[in-house]
């Protein structure tokens, strides 16, 4: 196994054309404003060209999307046909961000590009396949259940030259496993398989273990890392005060400069409830979890990226890949179970070069999860200043508030959709618990 590590230095004269792609590409590239790669794209691209297997580790807003993307439309418009390539990523957010980037650098061409996730007519996505798009984005549940429910879609797949797990570390975890088992017996034993995350894990430790001299491996990643430009805070308060200082802190933003924040917080009820609150509140807030329809989830983001509403509260659905430029504050409202789940939620800001503001909500439940937090970054916090006399003057308002919002989500029907998506998760927990002790 070749390994590149971060510390390599890069060639600072090199351009996407010394790379190796197509001229219309590197067109594409400058209309783009995509001057000159950035490492994991240096590294990658070359590798991939020259029909190498790749397992790219580099940190969040990186340029890992266009690192595959790019090598993979060279070869497709010299031999388009088909479905080409497969890309299989968790969320159905990323999935939608993706196909708009693939579109994006596949401008140069005729490029036909399929997502397919849950929450969609099934029906019309088999249909979309049995015409064979070039590119198929697609969640591991949703591509296992439409080859499972029509037995001529495998074959479409027979001949793909590419595929790619993106965020591969939660593509790879165990609770993908009987999918990816479907998806990969599809797949001709020929393809390229490219493998990107920003985050090192066991699974994908393993897996490197067992590739190895089969694939080149590129580590542009020290541990879980956040960018310089991006200040952490936290402002500790009581846990029933969370809604007060949140109301506080998004009163400043527009001295403080911030074009629109994201929230997020731990549960698909916190997040329905924090919504209604602030639009109750009277502040233009989107939010995005895994109850809401597809049709609504593409909604809230389309509010958010287009500006129509500056704030987006949501579940960890959004803390991976997402890429909206005018992010300029992350709150986290409940603090994460893991560290690595806080570096995806804090790299949604401070990209590219930008800078950029995190700040979590620490109650006295929460202080052993951020000293693991601060352990694994290698750094404290900073506190956030807040006068107690300011937050508290609109106490009133929020409680008042908080009421009306109690009765709309028992009006709603909210919180029988969350108990029965509990049941069933319990149910599926259970199966597989079944699954594992048979085999």
């Amino acid at each position: 196994m070749e390994t590149n590590l971060s510390q390599n230095p890069s060639n600072a004269s090199s351009t996407f054309a010394s790379l190796g792609l197509s001229e219309w590409l590197v067109n594409t590239l400058k209309e783009l404003g995509m001057k000159k790669p950035t490492p994991v794209q240096e590294h990658c691209i070359p590798r991939i060209l020259a029909g190498e297997d790749v397992l790219g580790l580099a940190q969040t807003g990186s340029g890992k999307t266009a690192a595959f993307a790019l090598p993979m439309l060279h070869h497709l418009a010299k031999y388009p046909y088909g479905v080409f390539a497969l890309v299989v990523t968790p969320t159905r957010e990323l999935a939608y961000q993706l196909a708009e980037q693939f579109r994006a650098l596949g401008s140069g061409m005729n490029l036909r590009c399929e997502v397919v996730v849950g929450g969609m007519n099934t029906i019309n996505q088999s249909r979309a396949l049995m015409k064979r798009p070039h590119i198929v984005i697609a969640t591991p549940g949703r591509i296992k259940v439409l080859i499972e429910d029509n037995p001529d879609l495998p074959a479409i797949f027979s001949n793909v030259k590419f595929v790619v797990l993106d965020e591969a570390d939660r593509v790879l975890d165990v609770s993908f496993e009987e999918e990816l088992k479907v998806i990969f017996e599809c797949l001709p034993k020929t393809r390229q398989t490219l493998l990107f995350s920003a985050t090192m894990t066991s699974d994908l430790q393993s897996l490197l273990e067992l590739s190895a001299n089969k694939a080149y491996f590129y580590e542009g990643y020290e541990g879980l890392k956040t960018v310089d430009s991006l200040k952490q805070q936290y402002v500790f308060m009581p846990k029933n005060a969370k809604e007060v200082y949140l109301l506080h802190i998004l009163s400043k933003m527009q001295d403080m400069g911030i074009r629109s924040a994201m929230i997020f917080v731990s549960t698909c009820r916190t997040c329905h409830r924090l919504g209604l609150l602030l639009e109750q509140l009277e502040h233009e807030a989107a939010s995005l979890h895994s109850l809401k329809s597809q049709s609504l989830r593409l909604s809230s983001l389309h509010q958010f990226k287009s500006g129509q509403a500056h704030l987006l509260v949501a579940t960890d659905v959004a803390s991976r890949g997402l890429d909206i430029p005018t992010v300029d504050l992350v709150i986290n409202y409940d603090i994460p179970r893991y560290p690595t789940d806080y570096v995806h939620r804090v790299g949604r800001t401070a990209r590219a070069g930008r800078g950029g503001l995190a700040i979590s909500f620490i109650t006295e439940n929460d202080i052993k999860l951020i000293h693991k937090i601060e352990e694994a970054l290698g750094k404290k916090l900073d506190k956030f200043e807040c006068k107690e006399n300011d937050v508290n003057a609109d106490i009133t308002k929020v409680f008042k508030a908080k009421r009306v919002v109690t009765m709309k989500m028992m009006d709603d029907g909210f919180e029988d959709k969350a108990k029965a998506r509990k049941e069933q998760n319990l149910r599926n927990a259970s199966r597989k618990r079944a699954a594992a002790e048979d085999d």
